[in-house]
């Protein structure tokens, strides 16, 4: 019986695997693009001082994920007789500590200053001979950024569904969070531009607080996965379909009495146990085992490693 295949995506999913490096590559062009932009035009303003953390924050996820994409198929060892398929998992949570200590610090210095009723000044510019209201550079600037945010998040979504990656997830969510937060921040120049002085600090505050929101949810559904929650599906919404499919197909087997079945995930993929109970004149078990083991593996691609055992009754909970 084969114990280990080193095939953790089938081809299909590999070539999209390697479209995702692709856009996390130029993830990390655009971010750099952006911070360097923003840096020139940042200003007083607190919403573009927010827009400029959360652009230098935002190259954690890609860079989380690329580098798990190095270590994941590597083979068991004997320190790691599981394999590295959980580094998926770790960029997981570091994209979504990232996106929750972003938000806490963009809400705690913007409740600062509001309470502090600080006026952020917005002066002229002169460029080519023209001078004009910082606060328009400011609003393109902004504008520029979001456009290149909101398709590399969609397409990023779509593809992290289709590889149950949640590390890209938590990315794509990022760069939700990244359109967000400009679309905020050009409100908040405009109030200040209109003389509403508290406008740049509530903008930034409700910038925070959305993405606390995310990183809140994203940490938790992080941790859950680390400390083996049952699969749920790529954006935690609700259990995954799998483990019950499955466990309903493997009952369907005519010398299965009863089965019980514990998947938990290894970064894109489900590794667990699958207890079953012969009838009583089963012949031949071995081998029928081994074409069960077979069988759950071919299932579905995100079965990645499986123990079948023979077991006479099963208690369940």
């Amino acid at each position: 019986m084969k114990v280990y295949d080193n095939v953790e995506l089938p081809p299909d999913m590999a070539a999209l695997h390697k479209r995702a490096i692709r856009l996390e590559w130029w993830t990390i062009a655009f971010f750099v693009t952006a911070i360097a932009l923003l840096a020139v035009t940042l200003g007083q303003s607190q919403a573009m001082k927010a827009a400029w953390i959360e652009d230098m924050l935002g190259l954690v996820p890609p860079a989380a994920f690329l580098i798990a994409a190095r270590f994941r198929t590597r083979p068991p060892n004997e320190r790691f007789p599981y394999g590295y398929h959980r580094s998926v998992s770790v960029a997981f949570l570091s994209g979504a500590v990232a996106l929750l200590v972003l938000g806490g610090y963009v809400v705690y210095d913007s409740l600062l200053r509001l309470i502090a009723g600080e006026r952020p000044p917005i002066g002229l510019i002169e460029l080519f001979g023209q001078r004009f209201w910082l606060g328009w550079l400011m609003i393109a600037v902004l504008f520029a950024t979001m456009i290149p945010a909101i398709v590399l998040g969609h397409v990023k979504q779509r593809i992290a569904r289709q590889l149950h990656d949640k590390g890209l997830y938590a990315d794509a969510e990022m760069n939700r969070a990244d359109w967000l937060t400009a679309g905020a921040a050009i409100l908040g120049i405009l109030g200040i531009g209109a003389g509403l002085w508290w406008a740049d600090a509530v903008a930034a505050l409700i910038i925070g607080g959305d993405i606390v929101r995310d990183g809140y949810r994203t940490t938790r559904s992080a941790v859950a996965d680390l400390m083996d929650e049952r699969p749920r599906v790529v954006d935690g919404a609700r259990p995954h379909p799998l483990p019950d499919t499955l466990l309903t197909a493997v009952r369907d087997h005519d010398w299965i009495a009863d089965a019980w079945l514990r998947l938990r995930e290894d970064g894109h993929v489900f590794v667990g146990e699958l207890l079953v109970v012969p009838h009583p004149d089963t012949d031949d078990l071995v081998a029928r085992l081994e074409k069960l083991q077979t069988f759950v593996r071919g299932f579905d691609w995100r079965i990645q490693d499986i123990v079948v055992a023979p077991v006479s009754h099963i208690d369940k909970p």
